[in-house]
């Protein structure tokens, strides 16, 4: 515990410290003029090989396995440590500057789409695919996406910053998020005993939302925290976990835009299909 008592009125400390404290910042907008390339494909994606930056490639490539040729994309390396998504290019497509983004040009009019639950969502429904079309088994699939979509930030932003990223170690702090974490993972581990995926009997962009995150996370992935977390209690999500990393596509988008890790895992830039192999 501490002895520190908030201000009144909260200032802008530019050294907060922290693994992301030179790209954080309270306000938004463009911070320098960068324009952003584009390439020759109908989809232009804008990213990283986040967990959040995964999920599209993912996509993209599950897409083109299942033939949509439409589906073929160039995938340009948003830098964030170097403040890529404050340049004036990439702010134009996604005005609140995080990773991934993209555009599609496929039309007359290009059409912008920014954070990732909306570009599985406008991608699955563009393509007909990994998507269902049936009412009851559509919102199942929905709900589950967007419970990805507002659990995830406890595990990042959450978890991952206190237990790996912030500059000193808080135990109130990592008890709570470790905590809600684990809660999460027995919820996801609750489903899969019942489920084979996450939305039902099919594998769908709720599948392809979450697996980037929580499979990354009972694989070991993230933050180095599998052991301090006993991972090993999900089995149901670790079943699930090793089934989606089975699947070629995944192991082909979960590697474009990457530039850490085992060198045969990354791949900075994607602009044809041979590039993966």
């Amino acid at each position: 515990m501490t002895d520190y008592v908030p201000p009144k009125v909260w200032t802008w400390d530019t050294e907060n410290g922290g693994t992301f404290a030179s790209i954080n910042r309270p306000i938004a907008g463009a911070t320098h003029d960068q324009q952003l390339p584009v390439g020759e494909h109908p989809l232009q994606v804008y990213s990283l090989a986040t967990p959040n930056g995964q999920k599209v490639t993912i996509l993209l490539e599950e897409l083109l396995a299942l033939g949509h040729s439409g589906a073929e994309y160039d995938a340009w390396l948003i830098k964030i440590g170097d403040g890529d998504q404050f340049g004036s290019g990439f702010v134009g497509v996604n005005p609140n500057s995080k990773i991934p983004a993209l555009l599609d040009r496929s039309g007359a009019t290009p059409i912008r789409v920014f954070e990732s639950g909306a570009i599985l969502q406008y991608l699955a429904e563009k393509f007909g695919a990994f998507f269902p079309t049936e009412p009851a088994a559509r919102a199942e699939c929905l709900s589950w996406l967007f419970w990805q979509m507002g659990s995830a930030p406890y595990l990042g932003g959450g978890f991952g910053h206190f237990y790996a990223y912030a500059p000193s170690k808080m135990e109130y702090a990592i008890n709570r998020f470790a905590m809600e974490t684990k809660r999460q993972l027995d919820v996801l581990d609750q489903r899969l005993a019942v489920s084979e995926y996450i939305a039902g009997d099919e594998y769908t962009i709720a599948d392809i939302a979450i697996w980037p995150w929580y499979g990354g996370l009972v694989k070991g992935r993230l933050y180095g925290a599998a052991e301090f977390l006993a991972v090993h209690e999900y089995t149901h999500v670790l079943r699930w976990a090793d089934a989606i990393e089975a699947r070629p596509a995944v192991q082909r988008g979960r590697r474009v835009n990457r530039v850490s890790g085992e060198p045969a895992e990354q791949l900075a830039e994607r602009h044809s299909a041979s590039d993966l192999d």
